[in-house]
């Protein structure tokens, strides 16, 4: 409460709106919403769903309300982008009775992935990966704009090698789960190799199997920390993808050019905007604009 009240007293404005970023939506939360008593209500059952996250988010969903009142609330859910995923992708291998309880495959890192979608042009949303890679990493498979399968499955936790989920690179390097540390130790350091090796391993296996869900691929987006500020990770991901049309402009690689590929796959690398994705899902809920610059959003 006090760090949101802190940031909330640092502003040159009152704010108009407030959008949240909410990790879950659960089965029934598909789209951003304004916050109400029955929606807090509703929050607090998905608690289960995502223990380590929601508490802290919505204890911010309170603060804001004891500090600001009436100024209107938006949550946005992480989840709710890949609410297109079709019931094969959707279901896991369980009984019907599990399925029905909310036991599923969710995927995450939603925010992200719509805020890249809204900048490419359609022609490059037909048959698309986007790479989420950073201290949390998963990937989506985009046809037409929309999700059809994801790496994260029922939590966070699942997919490809992260940082430190569910062991991840600290567990593979016993040292450490910061990429940067790991690729400055690796020459002299066998276990930080293996923890690199691992990542790019995985994660050039998931980009093949989305590829198989799509039918082919036509567009490969790096996104995230890791995705768009290590060249040599993207490299070491995309070697031996050749059959799926994916090279590399080495040179435009290492200077982290928004256009990298030289193959018929066409290769970006892009900065995420989470923040503005919330901002334009608050506008669009309350019935106003698009934010414009210097408008005041938490």
């Amino acid at each position: 409460r006090g760090a949101v009240f802190a940031v909330l007293d640092q502003l040159a404005a009152r704010p108009t709106a407030v959008g949240h970023r909410l990790v879950h939506g659960g089965a029934d939360h598909i789209s951003p919403e304004r916050i109400d008593a029955a929606l807090r209500a509703a929050l607090d059952r998905l608690v289960p769903l995502s223990p380590l996250h929601l508490p802290v988010e919505l204890a911010a969903i309170d603060a804001v309300s004891l500090r600001l009142g009436d100024v209107p609330q938006v949550a946005c859910f992480d989840t709710a982008f890949h609410a297109s995923l079709p019931e094969v992708a959707r279901r896991l291998a369980l009984p019907a009775a599990l399925a029905d309880a909310g036991v599923r495959r969710y995927g995450f890192h939603g925010l992200s992935y719509a805020s890249i979608v809204a900048a490419l042009p359609p022609e490059r949303l037909q048959r698309a990966v986007i790479a989420h890679l950073g201290s949390g990493a998963s990937m989506a498979a985009i046809r037409d704009g929309r999700s059809v399968e994801t790496t994260m499955g029922f939590s966070p936790a699942g997919g490809l090698v992260m940082a430190t989920r569910p062991g991840g690179l600290r567990a593979l390097s016993g040292t450490t789960g910061d990429m940067r540390r790991l690729l400055e130790r690796r020459d002299a350091d066998p276990a930080a190799a293996l923890a690199v090796e691992a990542f790019c391993y995985h994660a050039r296996k998931a980009i093949g199997a989305l590829a198989a869900v799509l039918g082919g691929i036509e567009t490969l987006v790096f996104t995230g920390g890791i995705g768009e500020h290590a060249a040599v990770i993207r490299a070491e991901i995309c070697r031996g993808l050749d059959h799926l049309g994916i090279a590399l402009d080495e040179a435009g690689n290492a200077a982290g050019a928004p256009v990298i590929g030289t193959g018929r796959c066409e290769v970006r690398v892009m900065r995420t905007d989470e923040e503005r994705e919330i901002a334009r899902a608050t506008c669009r809920v309350l019935g106003e604009p698009s934010p414009a610059p210097g408008r005041h959003f938490a």
